[in-house]
């Protein structure tokens, strides 16, 4: 390692759904984050580590900057908050083609506020019908806030990543690795799985019924060649329940096959999944059951 070596803490933020988690699973070569098309998909702060021989960035995806409408959604916007104020670099993701508005603004005050380094990342250009949009939309930004530099990706097929992590490491302090070199997260495997399952949720239910699940790994048990995972799946409104099971469990099979798979590649072990599910009355505005479900201002 040489005195050139650098290494710091990056905050993803951005409004819901513009591809947070996926850009930083591509930045790192693996899958840390889970994803989905629907909104507010990651709740709490997740670490993710990318290391190389001149550099190692330490990615905080946080939960998208929107208005709660519940405590779990205050939870969320004062993670995102919080962790954005401890980085040395902070990384603004928008769609192509959005204006300026209330979310935006609001984001960009807090930037301006933190003083530190900001790069807008401008995603999902492969969705863009009319690109010569692009050039304006960049020249709005621009106007409002003086950012380090302004990037164009598609996140989901890793075009333009590479100058986001180049731009970056001009970024972020000299220093040395902050975590061990084969870290890529500080996530324990049971809390990845535990991730993963609800991932599975967000992606076959629809509407309301995904946003008002927690999941509780109650057994993560490795054996020689396999690892059993017994876990609960608690939803905040009784009527949830008989939708997340499906006729004859077909629902909750399809959801523990899906995720058994994800985990399975994971771990390269055989995973056996046991999956039940419970009724915890409007879990996401009681303080006590947040708290149970880790979603406490005590967990950084």
């Amino acid at each position: 390692m040489t005195n050139e070596y650098v290494s710091g803490f990056v905050a993803v933020i951005g409004r819901p759904n513009v591809g947070k988690s996926t850009f930083i699973n591509h930045a790192i070569g693996q899958k840390i984050a889970i994803i989905s098309d629907k909104p507010q998909t990651t709740r709490g702060r997740i670490l993710a580590i990318r290391t190389t021989d001149s550099s190692q960035i330490v990615f905080v995806d946080t939960p998208g900057i929107h208005k709660p409408k519940n405590k779990l959604g205050e939870y969320m916007v004062k993670t995102a908050e919080t962790s954005a104020s401890d980085a040395d670099v902070i990384i603004f993701i928008v769609e192509a083609g959005d204006q300026i508005r209330g979310n935006e603004l609001r984001i960009m005050d807090y930037i301006r506020e933190s003083g530190l380094p900001c790069i807008l990342v401008i995603n999902k250009i492969d969705t863009m019908q009319n690109k010569e949009l692009l050039l304006p939309q960049i020249e709005a930004f621009g106007k409002e806030l003086n950012f380090a530099s302004i990037i164009p990706i598609c996140a989901r097929s890793q075009n333009g990543a590479e100058k986001v992590i180049a731009e970056i490491e001009k970024l972020l302090p000299q220093g040395p690795k902050l975590y061990p070199e084969d870290m890529v997260t500080d996530m324990q495997e049971r809390e990845v799985a535990a991730e993963i399952i609800r991932e599975k949720i967000l992606r076959v239910m629809d509407k309301e019924v995904p946003h008002g699940v927690a999941i509780e790994v109650m057994q993560y048990k490795e054996e020689e060649n396999l690892i059993r995972i017994i876990a609960t799946i608690y939803c905040d409104k009784a009527s949830h329940k008989g939708i997340i099971i499906g006729k004859n469990g077909e629902m909750l099979k399809k959801i523990g096959q899906s995720a058994r798979m994800d985990i399975e590649k994971m771990v390269d072990k055989k995973v056996y999944i046991e999956l039940w599910v419970k009724v915890k009355d409007d879990w996401r505005n009681n303080n006590f059951l947040m708290k149970e479900f880790g979603f406490s201002e005590d967990k950084k």
